[in-house]
Formats: structure tokens, sequence, C-alpha cells
């Protein structure tokens, strides 16, 4: 399967009402900003859109939202995090039928599968539409660590055409990259290692900050993949200290609050997060202000 999946790619926000109950036109005008700043494609409920805080009714209703909203001009990808392969194999057939254009999937949500778990999983969920899919690994948060070997594995399923990495390591791209198809599609999962990762050959950055920070994130982008790296390292020292909000346990919490000081959306997040609070939230606040306020100049 062929598919053209490059470039800047937002983990974007779902937002929320001061009850908790979705904002779906607020999530749309967030999704517009990023798009006019040249994002190259969308992924819906993964991390950041808090996939395992919605239910499977709210999840749809964001994906329909989003398809309509964007209309072909970028590829629309969904999470696919579910607790059991059946419900995630339903839910892949339901997001198909809402118009979106790929899967990102995730091992089973909060039991750690073994590696021949986490193939048969995802292979189950890719032979459940003729979407293509991405493979996400992100050990840290989901405590279950797809190895190069298994991704290797997986890409010989003739939909499976990518992987997110997000094990904090970038000597795994290379690891995937020697065991793999040269059109297999390499996704930098971890903002803070974004420029390493270009450096290494990824083909797009599916990033967090830039909810916030979308121009820069391009910015960015661009420059290392055009081998402007003299630029590109002092664009990436500015950001970096955002970056490294992407790693943290609260990084939803932290993005969100990033968006709200830019003027796009809000920082509410459905329970159990709670806002940031007390010398936590002044930290971070500091940090996303002195970025604002010095941030680069984009032509």
């Amino acid at each position: 399967m062929q598919t053209n999946w490059s470039g800047v790619f937002p983990a974007a926000t779902t937002q929320f009402n001061a009850d908790e109950s979705l904002n779906i036109p607020a999530t749309m005008e967030h999704l517009e900003v990023m798009l006019n700043a040249g994002i190259n494609g969308l992924v819906m409920l993964g991390t950041v859109g808090e996939n395992c805080s919605l239910s499977v009714e709210e999840k749809l209703e964001v994906l329909s939202a989003t398809v309509k909203q964007v209309a072909g001009r970028v590829p629309v990808l969904t999470g696919v995090a579910e607790y059991t392969t059946t419900g995630a194999c339903a839910f892949a057939r339901s997001a198909r039928e809402a118009g979106v254009d790929g899967l990102m999937v995730l091992p089973p949500m909060s039991y750690k599968a073994d590696s021949a778990e986490v193939t048969a999983h995802i292979r189950a969920v890719a032979e459940a539409t003729d979407l293509p899919v991405m493979i996400y690994n992100n050990p840290a948060c989901y405590g279950v660590d797809i190895s190069a070997e298994t991704v290797a594995e997986l890409a010989g399923v003739p939909n499976i055409v990518a992987v997110k990495e997000s094990s904090d390591d970038p000597r795994r791209l290379t690891d995937i990259a020697n065991l793999v198809d040269d059109d297999f599609i390499l996704f930098c999962g971890v903002d803070d290692l974004a420029l390493e990762s270009v450096a290494l050959g990824a083909h797009g950055w599916i990033s967090g900050l830039v909810n916030a920070f979308p121009g820069e994130n391009r910015l960015l982008w661009d420059l290392a993949t055009n081998g402007n790296y003299e630029e590109a390292r002092k664009v990436y020292r500015w950001y970096t200290p955002l970056l490294h909000l992407d790693t943290k346990p609260k990084l939803v919490q932290y993005i969100k609050l990033a968006v709200q000081e830019c003027g796009y959306g809000s920082e509410l997040c459905r329970n159990p997060r709670l806002p940031v609070s007390g010398e936590e939230r002044e930290e971070v606040l500091g940090m996303i202000r002195k970025a604002i306020a010095t941030r680069p100049e984009i032509n």
C-alpha cells in the first residue's frame, strides 16, 4: 500500500466545555489554526486527544466533525486505543465509516501484552479494515515496548505502512529502518527528539506542542528537512524547554495550558486529569510565557 504521510502531524487536543462535555466547535477552530499554519496531517484521539477518557460515541463524533472540517486538505488519522482486540477492531471499522484516512494503533490498554499478543492485536486491527495503519510504540506511557523486530514483522501486513516511534531512544529509528523496506514510513513521536529524528531519516513528526506553536513546528521541520541545520538548531534550542513537557506524565495538561496561553483553546481536561496548580503551574507558565516572548520570526 502506497501512502504519502510525511511532515508535521499534530496529536490534536480535544476541547471540552466547563462541564467536561465535548466542545466540538472549539476543537474544530483549533484544528483550523493548525491547518492555516501549514501542518501536513492530523492525528485525532491520540494521548493528547484524551482518547481513553472518551466514550466510543464521543470519539466517533469528534472524527465525523474533523473529517467534515478538514474536507480532504490533509490526511486524518485516529488513535485506536481500546482494552480488547475485539473492541479495537470494531472501533477501526466505525472510524472508517466516519471517513478517516488512517489508523494509529496502540497496544491493548491496561494490559501489558507480550510480543506475540501485541503482534496479534495490531495485525487483527489492520485486517479489520483496508485503511493504512501506523503502529504506535510508547513504552513510557503504556508499559509495552514494541521492538524493532516486532515492527518489522508487522510491516509484512500489506496495510501496515508506518510507525510512530516514541521509545525515547533515537537509535530505534535506525534499527527499524535496517529491518523494513524503504517505503515504510518512520515518524518521530517524541517532541524533544525531533531534530535528531530528522537526521536519522524520519519522514514525519507527530507532535504535541504543535498544538500551541504550529508555525514554529513547521519552521523547525522545514529548516531541518531542507538541511539548514545551523538555523534549525537555533529554533530547537529555543523550543526544547517546552518540548520536554511532551515527555512528562502531565503532558496533556501542560500542552493544553500552552494552547490556552497562546489563545487557541482551553486547558480544560476530562477527569481524572486535574488542572495544574500551585508552584508547578507557575513553573510551566513561566516556560510557556518565556517561549512566547522570545519566539523566532517566521517569514
